[in-house]
């Protein structure tokens, strides 16, 4: 029988753990260089950029970014936008709906009984008040919010 955690294991297994490690350095600085990431690792530079382009191309490796201080960029509030669908037999198709909506940075469906929790960065309350609204009338959902008051440390790399 296969299950989630069977599949979870076989595809950690196919991971190297230099090719581990290697994903553990980059989530913790992205803009770390192939001479640092052989340093770390013992592989030489041309290796590293070999191992690090695989690990690109079979999108183990989604992208590199930088880690933005919302609060100097206007953008002080975070919050989390639960949606449940007002009708359920309308079609899931709320990413889409709602892909237009700028203040919206992340968005996950989950299991319970709401539909997707969407992670959104506004400037006030009055800013998110009627960000809900729209979020509301475009997707025609209901919400429930909660307001994040501080962070103690957010994306940070996991270990397998």
């Amino acid at each position: 029988m296969v299950t989630a955690h069977s599949v979870s294991l076989r595809y950690a297994a196919s991971v190297e753990e230099t090719d581990r490690h290697i994903l553990t350095l980059l989530a913790t600085d992205g803009r770390m260089s192939y001479t640092d990431l052989g340093k770390a690792t013992g592989l030489s530079t041309s290796a590293v950029h070999q191992r690090v382009k695989r690990l690109e191309t079979r999108g183990l490796i989604k992208g590199y970014g930088a880690t933005i201080d919302h609060d100097q960029t206007g953008l002080p509030l975070t919050a989390f936008i639960s949606i449940t669908p007002i009708d359920p037999s309308q079609d899931d198709d709320y990413p889409q709906r709602l892909s237009g909506i700028t203040q919206i940075e992340s968005c996950w469906s989950v299991a319970g009984d709401e539909s997707y929790i969407l992670k959104v960065r506004v400037a006030t309350p009055a800013h998110l008040e009627d960000l809900l609204a729209k979020i509301r009338g475009v997707a025609n959902v209901s919400t429930r919010t909660t307001i994040v008051l501080s962070t103690p440390y957010e994306n940070r790399p996991v270990s397998g």
